[in-house]
Formats: C-alpha cells, sequence, structure tokens
C-alpha cells in the first residue's frame, strides 16, 4: 500500500502540479487512472511482443458496439490489487465508490451486442487467447437518456468531454479509406485488371488503442476503437467541410435511419469500421509474415452480426488490388480467415442495403460482390434451383444481403444459443444451410462473472468464496458446491442478508434518482433490455395493471416493486409510445394510496452497464419474457441468475439452456413454444380479439390505455391497443398473458417461503458458472477460430 500512496501522490503532482488529497474528485481519478495504467503498460507491451514473436494466431473481433463499462474497477481487480488501491485511498480520506462513479462511461452500444463484445475481450486476455476488439471511436455514445413528462428524451452523451485516460492514439497506424467516385478496371503491363478511383473521397482512420488486462495472469489485450479525421496532405489542405464530413462518420452510434442520408452515414459507418480494421491487420501481418497465402494461419476475423459483413468484400478487394491476387486463391483465404455470429432471427432485422446506394458509396465493393453473387449463382443454380438460389444470393430485390454475404464469405457461422442455432437452420439461413450444410455451429453466449459477481456484488462474493474457496473466479463451475453449502440455515440466511442488502441499496439510488420509497422487503421484480415489442415490456406492464384492478377489486396480492430499465431506439415510435404508457402507469399506481406499499412501478432512466450493476445484484426475479422464438440468446438472464434470482420466462433463447442447468423446479416458465408460434404464424389463425373477448380482466386492463384510467396517453395507448387488436398482436402479447398470470402467482407463491426461496437463489448461483463468458470464447477458439488459450478455464 505504501508503494501505492507514493505513486498517487508522484502522479498527482506530476498531473496537477498538487498534492493528492488537495485534488477535487475528478483529478483524484484521473490520478489513480493514470497509476493503473502506467502498472498495466508493461505487460502490454510485453503481451504484443510475445504473440508476435512467438507467431500466435490472432483474434480480430469486428464489431460495431462495444459496452465495456467503467474500466478503473475493472483494470484493479484484474491487475489483482484493488483492494490494496481501495485501502490507499481509505487512507487519503477518499471514497472509493464515489471514484468510480467520476468515470465516464463509453456508452458505445445499446444492449446486449456490446456488451457480449467487451465480455469476450475480457475473457480472451484471461484465459491467454490473443484477441483484438475492433470497432468505432464514437464521439458521442448512443445517447442519455431522460424522461419528460414521461417522454424519452435524447440528450448527447459527451462521454470524451475530458480526455479519456485508458486511450492511446496510435497516429503512425492510421490508415486512408476511400469512399465514392467512381472505379474503372484497367489492365496493367501483365494484363491483370487494376482499379483505378476517380473523385473518391478519402478520409483518415486513426486508431486509438485501449488495454484489456486478463484477470491475474499478465496477459494484455488490445481494443482498437477508429476515428475519423480529414486527411492532412501537405499538398491539399482540408477545408472545414472536409473536416465535418470526416467526423460526421464517427459523430454517433446508430444515426437515425429512417430518411436516406441517414441509411448513407450508417453505411459509411460500418465500411469505416470494415475497411480501416482489415488493412489494419493485414498491416500488422505483414510486418511480421512475408507471405499472404499464410494469412489465415495466423489471423481469425470475426464478424459479429452483420454490420461488419462487407469484411467479406473488403478483405477480397486487398487480397485482389493489392497484392494482385486471381480471384480463386483470394477467395479462398477470405473463406477460411472469415467467421461470422449471427444475432437475430428476424427477417426484418438482418441487414440490408439498396444496390443503387451502396454503388455510390462504395463503388469497389460493388463490383466485387456483384463477382461474388455472379460466381455464387453460377455454382448452385443447376444443382438447387433458381428459387433457392435467388433467397440465399447476396444480390435480390435491389438489395445487398449482408447476413447473406457474411454466410457465403465465412468458414463458419454460428448461433448464440441452441434453440436459436436450430431456429436459424429452420427458418432464416435454411437455404444457406442448405448450400453449406457444415457451416453452421452453436456457441452459447456467455457473461464476465468477474465483474458481474465480484465487482458488482461483493457481499455475494465473499459468501461463495467462504463456502467455496476462491477458486470460482478462474474455475467458475466450482460454484457448483455452494448449492449444497447453501443448504446450512446459517449460509443461507447470509445469503439472504447478503439480497436484502443489495436491495435496501437500490432502494435508496430509486429514493435519491426518483424520489420514490420503495420497501426492500417487497419482491423486486426486474426487466432491464432493450426497449423493443418482442422483449414484451408490454406484457409485463399489462401483468402490472392487472395485478392494480385485482388489488383495487379488494384482492391480495403480496407486496411486489416492478423495476424497468430501457432505451428506445431514437427512431422507434412505437418502443417510445411504450416508455410513456409506462411511465404514466407508474404515476398512477405508485400515488394511489388504495395500493400503497403493495405494487409499484419503477423505471429508471439512462441504462448502462453501472445501472444494471445496481439492479442485478438487488433482483429477486428476472424478467426474460420474449416471445419464443424472437430473442437469439440473452445476457442479463445469465447475469440475473448468476446473482441468484429466479428466471420468469419463456422458452425462448438461452432461457431453455438456463432451465437445463437449474432443474424446471427452480424456474418458472410459461407460455406459447417456438413451435407452437411458428404454426399460429404459418397457418394464420391467431385471433387476438377472440382471446381478448374470452378474459374480461384482460379486456379490462387494455381497456386502461384509452378510457383515461391512465391520463395524458391517449395517442400512446390508442397506438398500443390498435398493434394489439387491429394488428392481430403481433408478438403474441394477449395470447401469453393468461399464462403469465399464473407463472406470476406461482413466483409469489415460492417467495412466500423464505427457506425454500433461499435455496433456489444458491441453486442459481451455483449453477451459472456454466455461463461464462471463458469457456465461450474457449469454445470459440477451438471449434471456429483455431486460436488456443494458453491457460483455458478450469472445469
Amino acid at each position: 500500500m505504501k508503494d501505492l500512496k507514493r505513486a498517487l501522490q508522484t502522479t498527482a503532482m506530476q498531473l496537477f502540479a498538487d498534492d493528492f488529497t488537495h485534488l477535487d474528485l475528478a483529478q483524484q481519478f484521473r490520478t489513480v487512472a493514470f497509476v493503473t495504467r502506467g502498472m498495466i503498460a508493461p505487460n502490454w507491451a510485453k503481451t504484443k511482443a510475445a504473440v508476435d514473436r512467438s507467431g500466435q494466431k490472432q483474434v480480430y473481433y469486428f464489431a460495431i458496439e462495444f459496452l465495456p463499462g467503467r474500466l478503473l474497477a475493472s483494470n484493479l481487480l484484474n491487475l489483482g490489487i484493488k483492494a490494496d488501491m481501495e485501502a490507499a485511498l481509505t487512507a487519503y480520506g477518499v471514497d472509493s465508490a464515489l471514484l468510480y462513479e467520476a468515470e465516464a462511461e463509453p456508452a458505445l452500444g445499446n444492449g446486449g451486442l456490446g456488451r457480449l463484445g467487451s465480455a469476450f475481450l475480457d475473457a480472451m486476455a484471461s484465459v491467454g487467447m490473443p484477441g483484438n476488439g475492433n470497432g468505432i471511436r464514437y464521439r458521442y455514445g448512443l445517447f442519455r437518456q431522460r424522461f419528460v413528462d414521461g417522454y424519452q428524451v435524447e440528450l448527447p452523451d459527451d462521454w470524451l468531454r475530458d480526455t479519456n485516460v485508458w486511450e492511446v492514439r496510435k497516429e503512425n497506424r492510421a490508415v486512408i479509406v476511400r469512399f465514392g467516385g467512381q472505379v474503372w478496371l484497367r489492365p496493367d503491363a501483365t494484363g491483370q485488371l487494376q482499379p483505378e478511383y476517380q473523385g473518391a473521397q478519402e478520409i483518415l482512420a486513426v486508431p486509438y488503442d485501449t488495454a484489456i488486462p486478463g484477470y491475474h495472469d499478465g496477459v494484455v489485450n488490445t481494443m482498437r476503437l477508429w476515428s475519423a479525421e480529414p486527411v492532412n496532405d501537405p499538398n491539399h489542405a482540408f477545408t472545414m467541410a472536409d473536416k465535418a464530413r470526416a467526423d460526421e462518420i464517427t459523430r454517433i452510434l446508430y444515426p437515425d435511419d429512417s430518411q436516406v442520408a441517414g441509411q448513407e452515414l450508417r453505411l459509411r459507418q460500418e465500411y469505416f469500421l470494415v475497411s480501416a480494421g482489415v488493412q489494419s491487420v493485414v498491416h500488422h501481418y505483414l510486418r511480421f509474415h512475408q507471405d499472404i497465402m499464410r494469412l489465415p494461419e495466423f489471423v481469425a476475423i470475426h464478424i459479429n452480426d452483420t454490420h461488419p459483413a462487407m469484411a467479406v468484400a473488403e478483405l477480397m478487394r486487398v487480397l485482389l488490388d493489392d497484392f494482385g491476387l486471381n480471384w480463386e486463391p483470394a477467395w479462398r483465404l477470405t473463406e477460411a480467415t472469415l467467421s461470422y455470429t449471427n444475432h437475430t432471427l428476424m427477417q426484418e432485422a438482418l441487414e440490408s442495403w439498396d444496390q443503387q446506394l451502396f454503388a455510390r458509396v462504395v463503388p469497389r465493393l460493388a463490383q466485387l460482390i456483384g463477382e461474388i453473387d455472379r460466381r455464387f449463382r453460377a455454382r448452385f443454380t443447376r444443382r438447387y434451383g433458381e428459387l433457392l438460389v435467388n433467397r440465399a444470393a447476396p444480390l435480390g430485390n435491389g438489395r445487398v444481403r449482408m447476413a447473406n454475404l457474411a454466410v457465403i464469405g465465412s468458414h463458419a457461422v454460428n448461433g448464440v444459443a441452441k434453440l436459436h442455432t436450430q431456429l436459424l437452420g429452420e427458418s432464416v439461413l435454411k437455404d444457406l444451410v442448405t448450400l453449406y450444410p457444415r457451416k453452421l455451429l452453436n456457441e452459447t453466449n456467455g457473461i464476465t462473472m468477474r465483474r458481474w459477481v465480484l465487482l458488482a456484488n461483493p457481499g455475494l462474493t465473499q459468501l461463495l468464496d467462504l463456502a467455496v474457496g476462491p477458486a470460482w473466479h478462474r474455475a467458475p463451475l466450482a460454484a457448483r458446491g455452494f448449492a449444497a453449502a447453501a443448504q446450512q440455515p446459517g449460509l443461507a440466511k447470509q445469503l439472504q442478508a447478503v439480497k436484502l442488502a443489495n436491495k435496501q441499496a437500490l432502494a435508496d439510488y430509486i429514493l435519491a434518482t426518483l424520489h420514490e420509497t420503495v420497501n426492500p422487503q417487497a419482491l423486486f421484480d426486474v426487466q432491464i433490455k432493450r426497449l423493443h415489442a418482442y422483449k414484451r415490456q408490454l406484457l409485463h406492464l399489462l401483468g402490472i395493471l392487472a395485478d392494480y384492478l385485482t388489488l383495487l377489486d379488494g384482492g391480495d396480492l403480496p407486496p411486489r416493486v416492478h423495476i424497468f430499465a430501457a432505451k428506445a431506439a431514437p427512431s422507434y415510435a412505437y418502443a417510445k409510445s411504450i416508455i410513456k404508457v409506462m411511465n404514466a402507469a407508474a404515476g398512477v399506481i405508485n400515488h394511489d394510496p388504495r395500493v400503497s406499499g403493495r405494487l409499484q412501478l419503477i423505471f429508471l432512466p439512462n441504462y448502462n452497464v453501472s445501472l444494471a450493476s445496481r439492479i442485478i445484484p438487488a433482483a429477486d426475479v428476472s424478467e426474460q419474457i420474449s416471445l419464443a422464438g424472437t430473442e437469439a440468446s440473452g445476457t442479463s438472464n445469465m447475469k440475473l441468475m448468476a446473482n441468484g434470482a429466479l428466471t420468469l420466462a419463456t422458452l425462448d433463447g438461452a432461457n431453455i439452456e438456463i432451465r437445463d442447468a437449474v432443474g424446471a423446479a427452480n424456474i418458472e416458465t410459461f407460455g406459447l413454444t417456438a413451435t407452437q408460434v411458428r404454426a399460429y404464424q404459418q397457418v394464420g389463425n391467431y385471433s387476438a380479439s377472440a382471446v381478448l373477448a374470452e378474459s374480461p380482466l384482460l379486456k379490462r386492463v387494455v381497456a386502461m390505455l384509452t378510457d383515461g384510467s391512465i391520463p395524458d396517453i391517449q395517442l400512446e395507448g390508442r397506438q398500443i391497443v390498435d398493434s394489439l387488436v387491429l394488428g392481430n398482436d403481433e408478438y403474441f402479447v394477449l395470447a401469453d398473458f393468461a399464462a403469465y398470470q399464473a407463472a406470476s402467482r406461482r413466483v409469489e407463491q415460492r417467495y412466500a417461503d423464505p427457506a425454500g426461496w433461499a435455496q433456489t437463489m444458491a441453486i442459481n448461483i451455483a449453477a451459472a458458472g456454466q455461463f461464462a463468458a471463458d469457456f465461450t470464447v474457449a469454445n470459440y477458439g477451438r471449434e471456429i477460430w483455431d486460436v488456443r488459450p494458453t491457460h483455458p478455464p478450469r472445469e
């Protein structure tokens, strides 16, 4: 601790010319962060040198989103000095919890997709697997969410207002990315066709690298985020318009793409990410290897979702245009290097682009994809017929189909839960799986137990360490012994006490944030995830309104606090209407003395990693109620079970694997199965109006949305009711309502038995280890990337 105190004083003097104790909280954070970064740096340099020197194969994980969360506490934990640093801070009179909150949080994602990428980077470093993130350094994050009169309002997320202490600008690794203009193919002296660009806009892609240290192993990997800048050509000074056009590319995550201008900007973002990343990977490879034909032996490029799918065409461009390879060997290298994760079962979520727009923005890639399409059709049409090949081809109906391109150009494609992968092969990717039957694999998602238990829930961490020892930090399956240990009455009571303390902490935060008093003894029922119709926050809301009516009618229900956190995409009007109705309903329910202390609806604004870290340890119930067959996997379900929440779930995504892990007695499931949903959709015999007519309670609940029971939601309430009745309830909310209510009553009966509930908590905690991201990336390495960790997670 003395060395850390000395380092803090020295760094404070170097940065601010002042004593550490005289600094304000923001300055103290920067001081601690710089000390921490300095301790990471030697191993960062050592890791990079060792990997390059040994020729280890490296993973490059391409993603449009990364959600690392705040990094200081995580870095201290992984370095093994968190307790020592906190002791040094305490000696200086600094509250480490407040210091951690002084860190700006990079909201560079919108949910599970971005968090998964960050979890994988942490896990790869922690199992000794050479891995690199490749993303975009957005000037502003997604958005800061505020509620004004119950409506979501999006504010700029100025996370880079102060210098990001963790990043290192690497201008010497910058590359040029070209957009637009015209591309002509002309033969060179050997007769080989070479592209000539006319009128293209050149953008400088500058990388900013952030160290990702592994847990107690000395390995430090890299997250590289690209920033767009104008090319600083000494022969041609850039104009302010040039700068503005470049800045726009990396200004904000997910621009509104409801108009053509927004679509073009998003396409430019995706190509910028892909082109910068692919060029960087190849340049780095050539620094240590001379033969481009051996690229797949040393490089694995992973396409996370469809946003980076242009990597297929961009790698072909580099191999053909820069290295002069013929098509066939270039294609073999591309396919062997690339792999792709699909994250959706909904056809409308599979990204595609208007071909004319695509050709205007990235003309050379449009040429290459046209040739990929031509060769694809020539290969398969005679054997499989035009109908199937037309559906599977990368071009069709005037669109460039990015998922099709990613599948065709990769050697492996994976889903992210067993059900999801099965349904991909039966529906969304059925035609492509017919053509490439060996490409589709399953790799169920995983989470970083260290962040979601060690960091987020220190009370549970201490209890686990006491019961099973600390081996579970690196060997997650070691936590399995907790279920048996928790049968001891003393340990069960300690577990209950830990949960109650976490609930009290969340209650204090709710009081400070929303000025609402909640009872920590009540059942805390949590649904935290992106606001989307298929995730069915609406079903949860209808259940709350039904309980409200039951209480008004004199029914008896145990105290329950329903806690939501979610952002809706700025252009997603329906999701924003649901938010407005939920907030309006909260205004009614939370201030009705007739239900005081028995029912509350809490919607916490600005959901992010830090807010999740407050909510998850306090949750009693984890609502995972998406329509079966729509959620790819889910990861909040894993985080919540790891903290002892009972999962209330449909048989969707990874919920099925959670049920298999904990046993049917320790999860509460309900609702239509994916098979039943598909049968309804294929036959077309579902009638929402008939379901509504058969349930007096449901009719009363739905009527509340339009009859004035909830004020100020005339437009939003009517929009929702129309979607349920006139739109015939696309996500079967009404169909699952009765089963959902019955399951909710069963949950309350369980909660009334404290001893039984404690045992269920313990079983969920004990079983969560199998969902550790350490296992997930080790499986990817073995089955897809052909990259072996130096110290794989212990079973």
